[in-house]
């Protein structure tokens, strides 16, 4: 007789609760319209710059010609924006989208007070709220990834060089950085709102300030209190410019454009402006892939110091809230 011996511990309620936010969340319609929505994206993407790669290819003025695979993410013709634009916009309304009702419609639906009846942590619940869904957009992302890299080396026969696959595997780790922040953001919305209507519109309404309106008032602060530059010396110039981009950075997507753009693009070597000084000597030609990283790891410390922070502030809330009615 063989006596079979298994050393599979028995899953903790973490992970039961994970699988069982997974399980809802993949079979829920508000997640199949946003992954149809990100899919149809891509797709009209890869078509609109996969017709046009052999012209961005042969541009003998373009430094970054031979990084074909990074031309397919950032090529566009003008009728469509590249697909790292588009997730700069599509990247919130899909954090947005899964995290505007996590807490407040389990509560209101009286669910949440049945589970803490179990013998279950706060603090599990809040984190199987959080990863699930972070879980579902990292899938989605490295499979639309990794279909882009197949589709490329199908149509042009070019393998991948190693330091374009870095850069795209950051590009897939910067997005999902991005989406968690709005995830967070909406998370911690549901927990202080009791309704879920009201938590959504108050996270579309962050996502819109941000997004056109804080520039605009930016703008206008800036002429009202800054010096006209016709009377300031190039140096002076030069300072105001600075600090209207760090001004600017204050909001997520600048800083996701600002990181995609240096990292998808290594001829870029600056996020700001440079001096003829600065400019004396250089050659134009692709960073690397470290050099790349380095300019833009201040905008990635800030979309995971900004989540970790909304995070933060989820958890405070949410182990001080009362469940009962």
């Amino acid at each position: 007789m063989e006596i079979l011996v298994t050393n599979s511990r028995p899953a903790t309620a973490l992970e039961i609760m994970i699988r069982k936010e997974i399980g809802d969340l993949v079979r829920s319609w508000r997640f199949i319209v946003l992954l149809v929505l990100i899919v149809l994206t891509f797709l009209a993407s890869m078509y609109v710059s996969l017709s046009n790669l052999r012209t961005a290819a042969s541009n003998a003025l373009d430094p970054d010609r031979f990084l074909l695979y990074l031309k397919i993410l950032t090529t566009t013709d003008g009728t469509l924006p590249s697909f790292h634009i588009f997730m700069s916009f599509l990247g919130a309304i899909l954090g947005i989208g899964l995290g505007f009702d996590a807490v407040n419609v389990e509560q209101s639906s009286g669910t949440l007070i049945r589970l803490l009846a179990q013998p279950v942590y706060r603090d599990n619940i809040l984190l199987a709220k959080f990863i699930s869904p972070l879980m579902v957009i990292t899938t989605l992302f490295l499979s639309l990834g990794l279909l882009m890299i197949g589709a490329g080396m199908l149509i042009t026969g070019v393998p991948i060089e190693g330091g374009e696959f870095l850069r795209i595997l950051t590009f897939i780790l910067l997005t999902i950085l991005y989406v968690a922040f709005w995830l967070s953001l909406s998370i911690l919305l549901s927990i202080k709102f009791k309704q879920a209507t009201t938590s959504a519109l108050s996270a579309i309404a962050i996502w819109l300030f941000f997004t056109i309106f804080y520039r605009i008032i930016v703008n206008l602060i800036v002429k009202a209190c800054l010096p006209d530059p016709a009377f300031l010396s190039p140096a002076e110039i030069l300072d105001n410019n600075n600090l209207i981009l760090n001004i600017l950075r204050f909001s997520p997507s600048q800083l996701y454009t600002d990181a995609t753009t240096v990292l998808l693009m290594p001829s870029v070597r600056s996020l700001g402006p440079l001096t003829m000084e600065q400019m004396a000597g250089a050659i134009p030609s692709p960073l690397s892939y470290r050099e790349s990283l380095l300019i833009v790891w201040p905008q990635l410390t800030g979309l995971l110091g900004g989540t970790v922070a909304c995070f933060a502030l989820s958890y405070y809330f949410f182990m001080r809230r009362e469940i009962r009615p």
